[in-house]
């Protein structure tokens, strides 16, 4: 039983993991909908899996449920990136200001090394190879938090984000050179141990710059059509 238990497990991973990417990849775009038999004969499973698949997909937020429709790849709402990033300023603010006693000369070093990095991405006009240096840059300062389950709320508005950039990414405002100088500047007070409100303040502020650029463009790229 044990076995037959794992083995199930196993196959729900691999459809979770190969559906999440082709929807993170665009292979599956927005509103996409899933014929659950048609999958379960791709993967040469039974609907089981795939159904347990897909609700994960769901939980974090890539797949909804259309009543008379089933499972569909979430719609692309560029409101919902403001809404998210939002959150994940207040959420990852707090959390760097937690994480700032635990990082010591050699992770402030490191993530010294991942911001220069990033600002060579910028100089080859690899803004994917920018986006994951980025991602792994504030991950590392998560990572230090002491508060678990902040960092479990983090990771889950970061999934989600992930999956709204793959889908309005045109939309979304290029701050790299801008998002390289902030950081240096919290980094410059990580490494003098500034006060927490300081630090909160500045990883907030950070973050909440993308949102304005975000607002100042939708403000001069009005839709012309709705979004479905």
């Amino acid at each position: 039983m044990a076995q037959a238990a794992e083995q199930r497990v196993t196959k729900q991973e691999r459809v979770y993991r190969v559906v999440r990417e082709r929807i993170l990849g665009g292979a599956y775009g927005p509103g996409y909908r899933f014929v659950i038999d048609t999958l379960a004969g791709e993967f040469g499973v039974s609907a089981l899996p795939v159904r347990e698949a897909i609700r994960r997909l769901e939980a974090e937020g890539l797949v909804v449920f259309r009543p008379n429709a089933g499972a569909q790849v979430a719609p692309a709402d560029p409101g919902l990136f403001e809404a998210e990033l939002t959150v994940l300023a207040i959420l990852e603010g707090y959390a760097t200001a937690c994480a700032a006693s635990r990082l010591g000369e050699v992770e402030i070093a490191q993530l010294g090394e991942l911001n220069n990095r990033m600002e060579e991405a910028i100089g080859r006009l690899d803004p994917l190879g920018f986006s994951r240096l980025n991602q792994e840059f504030h991950s590392i300062i998560c990572d230090y938090c002491p508060n678990p389950a902040l960092v479990g709320l983090l990771r889950d508005v970061a999934r989600r984000l992930d999956a709204i950039r793959r889908t309005v990414f045109v939309q979304i405002p290029y701050r790299g050179r801008e998002s390289v100088a902030e950081h240096r500047q919290l980094l410059d007070l990580l490494a003098k141990g500034a006060p927490a409100d300081e630090i909160e303040a500045a990883a907030r502020r950070h973050k909440l710059q993308t949102v304005i650029s975000f607002r100042t463009w939708q403000a001069e790229h009005p839709p012309t059509s709705k979004i479905i």
